[in-house]
C-alpha cells in the first residue's frame, strides 16, 4: 500500500524568504532616509557660519544661498519614507494596523517633502546678515513648512503607537517599550527655549524608528505571527 504525503502549503506569510530585489531597494531607501538627513544636517551645521542649534532649528538651514541643500535633504528624506511605506505594505499583510501603518509613514514622508519645498524664514541672525531676533512676520511658506512638519511627526507618532499595540498583542516587551518611547517622544510639546535641540532630538527618534523598521523588514520576510511585532 502506498502512502501519499501532502506537502504543507507555502505562502508569503510562512515562507521566511527575504524580500524580492525591488522591495529590498524600497526598504534600503527607507533605512537610509534618517542617516542621510542627519549626515547632511551635521555637515551643514559645521560649515555654515552663524548657525547654532541652541538658537536655530535644523529647518533654518533651508534659508540663505545654500538653503537648497537642506531643502533637497528634506525632499530626499521624505521620498525615502514613502519608499519605506510601499515596502512595508508589500511585506506586512496580516495583523491590526497592517494598512494604517504604511499610510501613516507615507503621510510622514509627504510631510517632509512639503517641508522641503516651502522653507523656513531667516531669523535670529541666520543666515549671516539677518537681524537678531525672530522674523518680523511669519511668511506663508514658513507657515506651510511648520504645518507640514507637525503633520509628518504626528503621523509617525501614530504609526509607532499602532506598532506598540501590535507588539503588545504579540507579547514582545522590548518592541512594545521601544515603540512606546518613540510615541511619547514625538508627541511631547515643544519647549520654546530649547526648540532647536528638542526638534533635532525628536527627529532622531522619528527617523531612527523608521530605520529600525526598515532594517527589521530587510532581515527576513516576517511570518504571520512575527508581523505583529513589526511596525
Amino acid at each position: 500500500m502506498t502512502t501519499h504525503h501532502t506537502a504543507p502549503a507555502v505562502t508569503d506569510q510562512n515562507r521566511g524568504s527575504t524580500p524580492p530585489p525591488k522591495t529590498r531597494a524600497l526598504l534600503i531607501a527607507g533605512a537610509a532616509a534618517g542617516p542621510l538627513f542627519y549626515l547632511s544636517a551635521i555637515v551643514q551645521m559645521a560649515t555654515r557660519p552663524g548657525f547654532d542649534l541652541r538658537a536655530h532649528p535644523i529647518s533654518q538651514l533651508s534659508t540663505g544661498g545654500l538653503g537648497w541643500i537642506q531643502m533637497l535633504t528634506f525632499a530626499l528624506t521624505g521620498l525615502g519614507l514613502v519608499c519605506l511605506a510601499i515596502g512595508h505594505r508589500k511585506i506586512v499583510t496580516t495583523g491590526a494596523g497592517r494598512g494604517a501603518i504604511p499610510v501613516l509613514i507615507a503621510i510622514g514622508g509627504l510631510g517632509f517633502i512639503v517641508a522641503g519645498v516651502f522653507p523656513q524664514d531667516p531669523a535670529y541672525g541666520f543666515p549671516l546678515g539677518t537681524p537678531d531676533g525672530p522674523a518680523a512676520a511669519t511668511s506663508w511658506h514658513a507657515a506651510v513648512h511648520m504645518a507640514a512638519a507637525i503633520i509628518a511627526f504626528t503621523a509617525l507618532a501614530l504609526a509607532a503607537l499602532i506598532a506598540l499595540v501590535r507588539a503588545i498583542r504579540a507579547r514582545r516587551p522590548p518592541a512594545a517599550i521601544g515603540n512606546g518611547i518613540v510615541t511619547l517622544a514625538l508627541l511631547l510639546p515643544v519647549i520654546p527655549d530649547i526648540a532647536g535641540i528638542q526638534v533635532a532630538v525628536t527627529g532622531l527618534f522619528a527617523f531612527g524608528w523608521c530605520t529600525v523598521v526598515a532594517a527589521r523588514l530587510l532581515k527576513d520576510r516576517p511570518s504571520a505571527a512575527v508581523t505583529d511585532s513589526v511596525a
